[in-house]
């Protein structure tokens, strides 16, 4: 079964947003520079602020599996899991959701850090995130466009 068959119809998803916690998987992007890669978010939740990237977890789909997708779809460069550190496992809570205000969103989040190499040219698209940027460690911790959940992650990194 390929991803594309293992997403919901729109009304289904809403249910589920609604009843349960979505898992995902985010990603932690280090250059050489030490600078974190973080888009600017398109959709709710967390529209507008400045995020990492990652995305949920889809039903039967491995955490090899989901990593290796959602390193494609959001950095246009797959990677493996086994290139990645977890960070640790955390809670994100949202008042919208995709569909609107309501319903609200909770995500159980697997965190990743991924240390990029000389060798790597990240093209990410603009399917989540209207524009990327390379953010200093040091201005992501009091920046106020810089969601609170990802400047959360900031203490696991050291």
């Amino acid at each position: 079964m390929c991803a594309a068959d293992m997403f919901l119809p729109a009304d289904t998803f809403k249910t589920v947003v609604a009843s349960t916690p979505l898992v995902s998987i985010d990603l932690l992007v280090r250059n050489l520079q030490g600078e974190l890669l973080l888009g600017e978010r398109l959709n709710r939740p967390a529209q507008g602020s400045w995020f990492a990237p990652g995305g949920r977890i889809l039903k039967n789909e491995t955490l090899d599996a989901a990593f290796t997708r959602l390193t494609r779809e959001e950095l246009g460069q797959a990677f493996s899991r086994d290139q990645g550190r977890l960070l640790g496992v955390y809670e994100h809570f949202y008042d919208d959701s995709v569909f609107g205000e309501a319903p609200d969103t909770h995500y159980v989040v697997i965190a990743y850090a991924l240390e990029l190499g000389a060798q790597h040219n990240l093209q990410p698209p603009s399917v989540q995130h209207g524009r990327y940027r390379w953010w200093p460690i040091e201005q992501m911790r009091d920046e106020p466009r810089i969601h609170s959940n990802t400047r959360d992650y900031l203490q696991a990194l050291y």
